[in-house]
């Protein structure tokens, strides 16, 4: 038994299916796939250092800041941007003050009462690109989850605490990062109860009750209850140290958004205004009758109406209600420089050596399109691949590297191919396509300009105007964000520093770069993708001997690098040397 090995998760799914089979016949499909579980020896190592996770996370954020950084992305939702902003800020800045060790202690006993959202928004308005964009600024774990899936377990709950543990994995196994994630539970209004569906009601009533206590506060255990394995493992781990692991997390700092389209919520809204418009002192008519402005007026007795239990709808106290999307809408979606539909298009041309440029016209007549489907941006998605699939296909087995997305193109996609394939350098095309690089450059450039101090503020890195062009060609070549290749720079330049150190060390010369030389290097491991260290290695692999021979000769052990000494390097040693010997006769 001690060399018998702990059988796998597919092994033991395997043999508790079979032996289901064999006991149940076909009315057994087999049994469910096991969850995924938090690396606990990564758990362990986490909480024995006494990781500070906070640290990660950005506290500091003020809800203006949150919410012009989701301008910058997201179209339309100013009011839902301002809602999210305001309240997910809040809710971290609350626990910020509650670990100071210096706090009022007026505040050291308030209730726990978590600014849990509700979202309400047709598919495809940008709710999960909300929360997903605010997540990776804060710098917290992530998880979604679909309520729909819940209906299928009833009231066991397994689902639900499996959101929480996932958490953990999201977080590499560190219990306190996660403790302060997000959890997004979409199509929440699936899981409300209606009066005449009798037998499924049970289970929605349930689903919404499993919520409850991980919504406010309570501790899930990281060992999955219904997986076999795990309890093996933690058994089989007790036998050999004698020591149990540290096996809960606490909900209670963790944040809990839902979001659903609510079809027919708008009814039960204007049925109860209508009711406060009848007899004496009637309250005035509704100004906005539309569906958008109905939802904005929910009240928790709406939800309750709509098939929700008070008790989950008072756990979450904030609405945030997102406008659909109309055609100008989804043009200015395309328009945006972020948008990640343009951006992922492009990148799937870049991976074979194709650059891509969309015309504005062409850009409008997918907004168009994708309006007809009504499935608001998803529909963007499709439309795209639609139109481009032919030339995804057959571009990359030609010579062709420029690709001009127009108008005619969208309305005709293979006609068009033919003609590219016909010409493919064609003139006016070729032009196009210049003045379009042209124009995304400005508009680049523009926006960092504009941004220059708020950025330099942030990364305490000097922006001059060759940094800025730096930045603007990345950007356009490599499609990152302009912070990413901020952060890259940074990434660089800290390499270089550390470089000059162990050349001093290795060699006992001091090399100084200046900032054309810095700025030289940064481009070239950017343009090159190639490590900065790799790059120094070999622009100085020859300056040592020549740099030995002019301190032999002066005494001289500093050397100021520009970029002309880079870029000539036998010149640049060749001149020093005559010069020494000058000096020296």
């Amino acid at each position: 038994m001690k060399d018998e090995k702990i059988p796998s998760k597919k092994e033991l799914e395997k043999d508790l299916n079979d032996f289901l089979q064999k006991k149940y016949g076909g009315r057994i499909l087999g049994v469910p796939v096991f969850p995924r579980e938090p690396d606990i020896a990564r758990v362990n190592q986490n909480v024995s250092s006494g990781f500070q996770s906070s640290s990660k996370i950005n506290f500091d954020l003020l809800p203006q800041e949150l919410k012009e950084f989701l301008d910058q992305y997201v179209i339309k939702q100013d009011e839902a941007k301002e809602i999210l902003s305001t309240k997910i800020c809040t809710h971290y800045q609350r626990i910020k003050l509650l670990q100071n060790p210096n706090r009022y202690h007026k505040f050291q006993d308030i209730g726990n009462i978590k600014n849990n959202i509700i979202m309400l928004g047709s598919t495809g308005v940008g709710k999960t690109y909300l929360i997903k964009l605010i997540t990776s600024k804060i710098g917290v774990p992530f998880v979604k989850g679909d309520a729909t899936k819940f209906s299928e377990t009833g009231y066991v709950g397994g689902d639900v605490e499996d959101l929480v543990r996932n958490l953990v994995h999201e977080a590499d196994g560190d219990i306190q990062l996660a403790q302060y994630g997000i959890i997004y539970i979409d199509e929440i209004d699936k899981i409300a109860s209606h009066g005449t569906h009798y037998g499924l009601d049970v289970s929605r009533t349930g689903v919404q009750r499993t919520l409850l206590k991980p919504m406010e506060e309570t501790e899930i255990n990281l060992k999955v209850p219904h997986d076999p394995l795990s309890q093996l493992q933690a058994l089989e781990h007790y036998r050999k140290t004698g020591k149990t692991e540290p096996q809960t997390i606490n909900t209670k700092h963790i944040l809990f958004i839902v979001s659903g389209a609510f079809t027919g919520l708008e009814k039960i809204i204007r049925k109860r205004l209508h009711k406060q418009q009848i007899g004496f002192g009637a309250s005035p008519p509704p100004q906005d009758k539309s569906k958008i402005g109905l939802l904005k007026k929910a009240k928790a007795e709406d939800f309750i109406e709509y098939g929700f239990e008070s008790e989950f709808i008072g756990r979450l106290p904030i609405v945030s209600v997102l406008e659909d999307l109309n055609e100008k809408d989804l043009f200015q979606i395309l328009k945006n420089k972020n948008c990640p539909i343009i951006l992922s298009k492009k990148f799937d041309f870049k991976v074979y050596g194709i650059d891509i440029q969309f015309e504005d016209s062409a850009l409008q007549k997918l907004a168009k399109q994708a309006y007809s489907e009504k499935t608001g941006a998803r529909g963007l998605v499709s439309v795209i691949e639609k139109a481009l699939i032919k030339f995804e296909q057959l571009l990359p087995s030609t010579n062709i590297e420029r690709l001009v997305v127009t108008s005619d193109l969208i309305k005709n996609p293979e006609t068009e191919l033919n003609k590219l394939l016909e010409d493919p350098y064609n003139v006016d095309l070729m032009g196009r396509y210049n003045r379009l690089l042209s124009k995304e450059k400005q508009s680049i450039h523009q926006t960092i300009i504009k941004r220059r101090a708020e950025l330099q503020e942030i990364y305490h890195e000097l922006l001059d105007d060759e940094t800025i062009s730096i930045i603007v060609d990345v950007v356009v070549t490599r499609g990152y964000t302009v912070d990413r290749v901020i952060e890259k720079i940074i990434e660089v330049h800290n390499v270089l520093k550390s470089y000059e150190k162990e050349f001093f060390l290795k060699w006992g010369i001091e090399i100084d770069l200046d900032q054309s030389a810095v700025n030289y290097i940064t481009a070239e491991v950017l343009r090159k993708e190639i490590s900065p260290k790799t790059l120094c290695e070999q622009i100085f692999r020859n300056y040592e001997h020549g740099l030995r021979l002019i301190e032999e000769k002066t005494g001289k052990k500093r050397f100021l690098i520009d970029k002309e000494a880079i870029l000539d390097s036998e010149k640049f040693l060749n001149d020093l040397i005559e010069k020494s010997f000058r000096q020296d006769s």
